[in-house]
């Protein structure tokens, strides 16, 4: 079978060459072999289960706000990131970490990158100016802070080992005078109507990004945020709950190694049977860490009735818990609207079952931590 080409290599005056991709759709079109089919329709399933699992959950919406934090960590991983989620949270809660405070920073401003692009995205496509604005955000007084943070790259760029020249690298993106036309050619193909699936578009989308690596940093973290914006603005997720960090950062070396195979060999159907299979996996895996808040609200519920304590106020803590799971005596006062004294009550009864538990260390204005809920989410995350 003849390889497709995907684009060139061009000798550059420094003596490199830079590879400059050709414009989406890929020429000749995909073949949809059996596998593809297959794995295609497995992936829509799996995201269909997941957002009928997500409507049963306590509250969705919660669960999403945590499982942002969740990709927004993993994403950040990917790129040599030593944060936890646990680090996260304690710094949200304004609690001290041990960890370096930049790099949580890094975590905090992909969630707040991610939730405004959600929110944009809603009423309006996704351009190269909102992937600008996005991307500002992202690198906002983190690592990468000085390297021009919203701005398309004016200057070489490539991938390879750190400290290495151009000479060593393993990719090189095309000349930063290419840079715009090509984003504005990957963003009319984002808008275009076409009778391409969505998730295959989206895999497509993301592997042309990378390729163009138009930022001098954060290209990696900006294209994985694409993916949940691409599908969200699209309706393909009714819930923003797809976050395929999990499965990149499992099988990192294979993507890497795949998108080097569709800019050298244009194996687009390869890639996309990597990008499916992810899909279907991390679906799969959010559905069943779904079905664990399920039960572990359900089991938390019996023991509050078990342990005499199920009053409408302790219910409602324990639905607090799940938007926050670090909290203050302070936070329940507010929350719950209730008295200093029930609040400091049913604290004291919920880390009695084992629900809660001090880690502030202090002896007022302590902080207390659901940590079977953070077990579940934090799955994958692990240093």
């Amino acid at each position: 079978m003849a390889i497709r080409k995907t684009g060139k290599f061009i000798k550059q005056p420094g003596g490199y060459k830079a590879f400059i991709p050709y414009s989406l759709p890929p020429k000749p079109p995909i073949k949809y072999d059996d596998e593809l089919r297959y794995l295609l329709s497995e992936a829509d399933r799996a995201i269909a289960k997941l957002d009928g699992m997500s409507v049963t959950l306590p509250n969705p919406e919660l669960f999403i706000a945590m499982y942002v934090k969740k990709e927004a960590l993993l994403s950040a991983q990917i790129e040599g990131t030593q944060a936890s989620l646990e680090g996260v949270l304690r710094f949200e809660a304004n609690l001290p970490i041990s960890e370096d405070i930049n790099q949580v920073k890094e975590v905090i401003n992909y969630v707040k990158a991610l939730n405004l692009g959600l929110e944009k995205v809603q009423k309006k496509p996704v351009t190269v100016d909102l992937i600008k604005c996005l991307h500002k955000i992202l690198l906002e007084r983190v690592r990468g802070s000085e390297r021009k943070p919203g701005e398309f790259r004016s200057i070489q760029n490539w991938v390879g080992p750190p400290g290495g020249t151009v000479f060593e690298a393993v990719f090189v993106p095309p000349p930063p005078e290419h840079v715009e036309r090509l984003m504005l050619d990957l963003e009319k193909f984002m808008n275009n109507e076409d009778q391409i699936p969505p998730l295959v578009k989206v895999a497509l989308i993301h592997a042309q990004f990378e390729t163009i690596h138009p930022f001098l940093d954060g290209n990696g973290r900006m294209g994985r945020l694409l993916i949940t914006l691409y599908l969200t603005w699209k309706k393909t997720l009714t819930r923003p709950l797809l976050y395929l960090s999990f499965y990149l950062k499992k099988y990192r070396s294979e993507y890497y190694e795949w998108l080097m195979k569709v800019r050298k060999e244009g194996d687009w159907e390869g890639w996309l049977k990597f990008f499916l299979n992810g899909v279907i996996g991390v679906s799969r895996e959010a559905a069943a860490t779904a079905r664990d808040i399920i039960l572990l609200k359900d089991s938390l519920l019996k023991k509050l009735y078990a342990g005499r304590i199920s009053s409408i106020y302790a219910v409602m803590l324990l639905d607090l818990l799940f938007k926050k799971p670090i909290i203050t005596s302070q936070d329940v006062i507010k929350e719950i609207q209730v008295s200093k004294d029930t609040a400091n009550q049913l604290i004291r009864r919920f880390v009695e079952l084992g629900i809660l538990k001090e880690i502030s260390g202090k002896k007022r204005y302590k902080s207390y931590l659901f940590g079977d809920y953070v077990e579940i989410i934090k799955k994958g995350t692990e240093i």
